[in-house]
C-alpha cells in the first residue's frame, strides 16, 4: 500500500510526492532536475500554465485493463456516500488518515456549507490485493433529484456501482431512481448498507427491502459503518471481485469521452475523460468530434484526488486532459476526442438534460452585464445541464432566461455565481415550460411550428390564438412510513395528482406513485411533504411528458400597465375583487348600496390621480422575497 507524503502548497495547489517505497516498486518514473537557468526561464510559464513538470509522474502502463475497475457511489441524499468515499481514500493510502477528513471530494464551497454533493468528483485509487496492483477509479455522485444528470453522466464512465442505503432509513425515493439508472446502463450493482453503528439501525429489515424492491439476494449486501470504518476493506474486495474490468482495446486508435469539465483561468478547459480505446499523451494532436477543431495536448493525468500528471493515459482509465481549449463553446460534455489523422466513430454521448424550471436572471447593475455574461458562460462549462437564452426586461434591463433541473439546482447555481465569481444577480419567480397548440395557419407560419413552447410567462399566447394548452407532468415516487399515508394522499390530491400505484416495501413503509402537474410540485411541495411526515417521507420524480390543461396568464397591473416581471401562469383561477359587503350581516339594503357606491367613487378617483412610479429597488425586493413555508 502506498502512502502519500505532503510537501506543502505551491501557488494555491496542493502538491503530493509519493513515498520512496512506491518508486522502488516501479510506479513512478525518475524525476529530472532542471538546471538553474532552465528553472528560472520556465518559472513564469509554469506558474501560469502547468504544474506537470514539478510533480512526480505515475507510470499508468503498470495497470493492465484486467486490473482496472471503474465505479460510482450512488445513494439517496445523506445516506453516507461522501463519508464512504473518505474511508476508501484513507484505506488505499490516497490521503492520510486524520479526523479532518470530511467530504474530501466535495471541493465546492456550496457543498461544504450545505453538506450535500452537487458535483460528481473523480479519484484514482491504487490498491494492492492478493499481490496484484489495482487501479480503482472512483466517482462520488450527488444524491438529490435535481442533480440526477450528474449521476447519469458519471455512470457512462463506469462498469459498476456501490448502492449505499442507510441502515436506519432504508430505501428512499432517490435510492430507487439511482438503482434504475445503473440497471438501465447494465452496470454491476453492489448493495452497501451503511450506518450500522446507529442505535436504531435495522440492517436485516433493509436487506429484505433491497431483495423485494431490487431483486438482489440479501447475502450480497455488505454491512458497514463508513463513519467508524467498519468492513470498508470488504467493499474494496467486492469492487475487485464483482465489478468487471472495462471492455476496451489499447491498440486501437484513441477514443475518449468527455464526461465532465471545469474551467481554469490560466489553463482553460480541464476535461474529465474516460478512454474507451487507445492511448493519449502530452504532445498528441487531438480532434474534437463536435467542433472538428484540432488541439495539442498540454497535460494528461489522474485525480488523486488532486491533479497528478502522467505521461500517458490508457484505454480503460479515467483522468483529466488539458489541450488549450480557451473558448467556453469548445468544451462539450459528451464529445468524443480522437487523434489527428485517425478518425473514429463518435461515442453516443449523452442525452441532453431537460430543464424543469426556468427563471430570469439579471445583473443588479447593468454595467456588470459583461462580467456576469462571462461568469455564466464559465459556470455552464462545469454545469452543462443549465440552458441559457438571452432575455430583456423593461424594469430590469438585459439578462437571460435560464433553465434548471429543479429549485435546489437554481439556488446552488446562484450561490456558485456569488461565491466563485463574486456576481450578484436578480432571479425572477421560477416557472415551468408550457406548450400551446396554435389555431390558425397564419400563426403557424409566423411561429414556424404548430406547437410552441413557452418558457417566459410574459409571452404566453391568448386563448383566442390556440386550440389547447399543454402543461408538463412528472411521475413522482414517494416513500413514507404507513402512518402518514393518509396525509400524503390528501396533499397529492390537493396538488391535482393522479395515483398510479401503491406498494408496501416492508411492514411499515409504503411506496406511492403519482402523476403530478410539474407546476404543482416545483416550489413548495417537497417542504410540505417533509412537514406533514415529520421529515420521514422522501420524494423523487421523472419527466412524463405533457397533458392538456386549463391554463390562464395572471397579469399584475400598475397604472393600468402590465408588469412583465410579475406575470405568472395559473390553473383556472377566477377573478377576485374586494368584498366591501363582508362586514354586513343582514340589515337594510340601503346600507349595502351606500358601501358599493363609495367603492365605485373611490375607483373613479383612483383612475384620475392614482399614477405611481415604481423604482427598480422595489422590483428587486419583490422578486427576492421568499414565500413563508
Amino acid at each position: 500500500m502506498w502512502t502519500p507524503v505532503s510537501r506543502g502548497r505551491w501557488h494555491g495547489r496542493a502538491l503530493t510526492v509519493w513515498a520512496t517505497a512506491a518508486a522502488h516498486r516501479g510506479l513512478l518514473e525518475p524525476r529530472r532536475t532542471p538546471s538553474r537557468g532552465a528553472a528560472a526561464k520556465s518559472r513564469t510559464l509554469d506558474r501560469l500554465y502547468s504544474s506537470a513538470d514539478r510533480k512526480e509522474k505515475i507510470d499508468m502502463s503498470r495497470f493492465s485493463v484486467e486490473n482496472t475497475r471503474n465505479f460510482s457511489i450512488i445513494a439517496h441524499v445523506d445516506h453516507g456516500k461522501s463519508t464512504l468515499a473518505d474511508r476508501l481514500l484513507e484505506l488505499t493510502g490516497t490521503i492520510d488518515k486524520t479526523k479532518n477528513n470530511k467530504q474530501v471530494l466535495d471541493k465546492l464551497q456550496v457543498e461544504r456549507e450545505r453538506g450535500i454533493t452537487v458535483k460528481a468528483q473523480t479519484a484514482s485509487l491504487f490498491y494492492n490485493c492478493d499481490g496484484k496492483q489495482y487501479l480503482l477509479n472512483l466517482i462520488d455522485t450527488p444524491g438529490h433529484v435535481d442533480f440526477s444528470y450528474e449521476v447519469s453522466r458519471s455512470l457512462s464512465a463506469c462498469q459498476g456501482v456501490l448502492l449505499v442505503v442507510d441502515a436506519n432509513e432504508g430505501i428512499q425515493a432517490q435510492t430507487v431512481a439511482n438503482f434504475f439508472l445503473a440497471f438501465e446502463a447494465q452496470l454491476s450493482v453492489i448493495p452497501v448498507i451503511n450506518k450500522i453503528d446507529l442505535k436504531n439501525a435495522d440492517p436485516a429489515r433493509v436487506e429484505k427491502q433491497i431483495e423485494k424492491v431490487f431483486d438482489i439476494p440479501s447475502d450480497e449486501c455488505i454491512k458497514i459503518s463508513a463513519k467508524l470504518g467498519t468492513n470498508i476493506e470488504r467493499v474494496l474486495q467486492a469492487v475487485i471481485e464483482r465489478i468487471p474490468p472495462p471492455k476496451v482495446h489499447r491498440k486501437n486508435p484513441l477514443k475518449a469521452l468527455v464526461f465532465d469539465s471545469t474551467f481554469d483561468q490560466y489553463r482553460g478547459v480541464i476535461a474529465n475523460v474516460a478512454l474507451f480505446d487507445g492511448v493519449v499523451s502530452k504532445g498528441d494532436k487531438i480532434i474534437s468530434a463536435y467542433t472538428k477543431k484540432t488541439y495539442e495536448v498540454n497535460e494528461v493525468g489522474v485525480l488523486n484526488p488532486n491533479e497528478q500528471p502522467t505521461h500517458k493515459l490508457y484505454a480503460g482509465q479515467v483522468g483529466y486532459l488539458i489541450a488549450g481549449m480557451k473558448d467556453v463553446t469548445e468544451a462539450q460534455i459528451g464529445d468524443t476526442l480522437y487523434l489527428h489523422k485517425q478518425p473514429v466513430e463518435p461515442l453516443p454521448g449523452f442525452k441532453s438534460a431537460k430543464p424543469m424550471v426556468f427563471a430570469g436572471m439579471y445583473p443588479i447593475d447593468q454595467s456588470e452585464y459583461n462580467n456576469l455574461k462571462s461568469a455564466v458562460e464559465k459556470l455552464t462549462i462545469n454545469d452543462s445541464s443549465v440552458t441559457v437564452h438571452r432575455d430583456s426586461s423593461l424594469a430590469l434591463g438585459a439578462g437571460w432566461r435560464l433553465g434548471f433541473l429543479g429549485l435546489l439546482h437554481m439556488e446552488v447555481f446562484n450561490q456558485r455565481l456569488e461565491q466563485e465569481y463574486n456576481a450578484s444577480v436578480i432571479l425572477t419567480t421560477p416557472t415551468v415550460p408550457y406548450k400551446a397548440v396554435l389555431s390558425s395557419a397564419k400563426l403557424i407560419k409566423e411561429y414556424r411550428e404548430k406547437e410552441i413552447t413557452i418558457i417566459n410567462p410574459a409571452q404566453f399566447p391568448d386563448k383566442s390564438k390556440v386550440t389547447e394548452y399543454l402543461e408538463p407532468v412528472i411521475l413522482g415516487t414517494i416513500i413514507t412510513p404507513d402512518e402518514y399515508t393518509g396525509k400524503v394522499m390528501m396533499l397529492c390530491q390537493a396538488r391535482r395528482a393522479v395515483q398510479k400505484n401503491m406498494m408496501y416495501i416492508d411492514q411499515n413503509r409504503v411506496m406511492l406513485k403519482y402523476l403530478f402537474p410539474l407546476n404543482e410540485i416545483v416550489v413548495d411541495f417537497y417542504d410540505s411533504l417533509k412537514s406533514l411526515s415529520s421529515g420521514y417521507a422522501s420524494f423523487d420524480y421523472e419527466d412524463a411528458g405533457y397533458q392538456t390543461a386549463e391554463l390562464v396568464k395572471m397579469d399584475i397591473l400598475l397604472n393600468g400597465n402590465h408588469v412583465e416581471e410579475l406575470v405568472t401562469i395559473v390553473h383556472n383561477v377566477k377573478a377576485y375583487r374586494k368584498n366591501v359587503l363582508a362586514k354586513c350581516y343582514g340589515g337594510d339594503i340601503t346600507r349595502k348600496m351606500k358601501l358599493l357606491k363609495r367603492q365605485a367613487e373611490g375607483k373613479k378617483k383612483l383612475r384620475k390621480i392614482g399614477n405611481i412610479e415604481v423604482p427598480k429597488d422595489a422590483f428587486i425586493k419583490v422578486l427576492r422575497t421568499q414565500p413563508d413555508k
